[in-house]
C-alpha cells in the first residue's frame, strides 16, 4: 500500500508517495508564492501531488491515503485551516478544495503537529510515548506527542508554541502580539538579525559570503561566517542560540518530554547549533536535580518529515 502526503509551507509546497517502510518514493515541489488566493495555492498543491503519484511510477487509485500538514490553526475535524499568518489563510476549506480537485478525501493537520507524528513514528521520535518536535522555518512550529497521542488542545487551536512570549512588549509578530519566540527563533528572524549585524559592521566578512546584497542572505550566513572566525557572524549565531534555547526550555518546563527534536532547515547545522543548546539548556531548565532528563536532538528526517507524518494521519482517526 502506498500514502501521500503534502507538506504545505510557507515558502514550498513538498509532496510525497510513502510506502509501508516509510520510504517515500516519489516526490513533487512547487513553489507557494504566498500571499495569494487560496484557490491558486491548492491548484498547485493538486499538481504537486499529481507529479509525485508519476514519480513513483503509480496511478492515483494505487495511494490509500491522502494527508496535508498545513501552518496555523486547523480543524482535522472538518478540514478547514481556521487561520494561518504566514499564508494569510482564514476559513479556507481546504480538504473540501483538493477533493476537488483529485476525488479523493484529505486528513488534514498543522504541519509542525505533521512533521512531529511523521519523527515520532519513524523517526527520532521512535519508541516514545512523550514527544515534542519544534520546527524552525519561516515560523516556529511545535508538535506535541503526551502519551502516545497528538495533542492540539479542545479546540485544535493549541501546540503553538512558536507564539509564546519571550519578551514581553519586543519584535512584533505576524500573529499581531509583540516578543513571540517565532519572532526571535525562526529562520525570518536569524536572516532578519544578520542583516541588521551586517549593516552595523560593514567590514564582516558576511558581506563577502552574501556577495555584497543583502538579498542573498540566508540562514547560513551567519553561521558559515562564524566558521571563519567572523566575530560578527559569531555574536549573531551566539544570540540565536540563546532565543532559541529560552523558549526551549520553557517548552521543557512545561511538558518534560523523553525527547526533544529540533527540525527545520536551520537543525542541519547539527551540533554546532545542538550543543551549545544542550548547555543553555542545562543551566535553565527547572528540573536541574531530576534523575531524568529530556535529550535534545536534531531531527532525524529532515525535510521529509512533515511528508511522511501527513501521509500517516488516517491512523489518527
Amino acid at each position: 500500500m502506498y500514502w501521500l502526503g503534502i507538506d504545505l509551507g510557507g515558502t514550498n509546497i513538498a509532496t510525497g508517495v510513502v510506502d509501508e517502510n516509510y520510504q517515500i518514493i516519489g516526490r513533487g515541489r512547487m513553489k507557494t508564492r504566498a500571499p495569494r488566493p487560496a484557490e491558486q495555492i491548492v491548484d498547485d498543491m493538486a499538481e504537486a501531488a499529481r507529479m509525485a503519484i508519476a514519480d513513483a511510477g503509480l496511478r492515483l487509485s494505487d495511494i490509500a491515503s491522502m494527508g496535508v500538514g498545513s501552518p496555523g490553526a486547523v480543524n482535522p475535524e472538518t478540514g478547514v485551516i481556521a487561520t494561518s499568518n504566514n499564508l494569510q489563510f482564514n476559513n479556507v476549506p481546504l480538504c473540501e478544495m483538493l477533493k476537488a480537485r483529485l476525488g479523493v478525501d484529505f486528513y488534514l493537520e498543522n504541519d509542525a503537529s505533521a512533521a512531529a507524528y511523521g519523527e515520532f513514528i519513524a523517526g527520532a521520535g521512535r519508541g516514545t510515548k512523550d514527544f515534542v518536535a519544534i520546527t524552525l522555518g519561516t515560523g516556529v512550529g511545535g508538535g506535541i506527542i503526551l502519551d502516545g497521542k497528538l495533542f492540539s488542545g479542545f479546540n485544535y487551536a493549541g501546540g503553538e508554541l512558536g507564539h509564546m512570549v519571550i519578551d514581553y512588549e519586543g519584535e512584533p509578530c505576524t500573529c499581531g502580539r509583540k516578543g513571540c519566540w517565532e519572532a526571535y527563533a525562526s529562520a525570518t528572524a536569524l536572516i532578519r538579525q544578520t542583516k541588521a549585524a551586517m549593516e552595523a559592521d560593514k567590514d564582516s566578512v558576511m558581506w563577502t559570503l552574501a556577495e555584497r546584497n543583502l538579498e542573498n542572505v540566508n540562514g547560513r550566513t551567519a553561521f558559515d561566517a562564524m566558521r571563519q572566525n567572523d566575530a560578527t557572524g559569531r555574536r549573531v549565531v551566539d544570540q540565536y542560540i540563546r532565543y532559541i534555547a529560552c523558549g526551549l526550555s520553557n517548552v521543557i518546563n512545561i511538558f518534560q518530554p523523553e525527547i526533544l527534536c529540533i527540525g527545520g532547515g536551520i537543525s542541519k547545522e547539527g551540533e554546532t547549533l545542538i550543543a551549545p543548546l544542550r548547555r543553555l539548556i542545562e543551566e535553565e531548565r527547572f528540573s536541574k536535580n531530576v534523575e531524568k532528563q529530556t535529550v535534545v536532538k536534531a531531527a532525524e528526517l529532515g525535510n521529509d518529515a512533515g511528508i511522511i507524518g501527513a501521509a500517516f494521519l488516517c491512523r489518527l482517526h
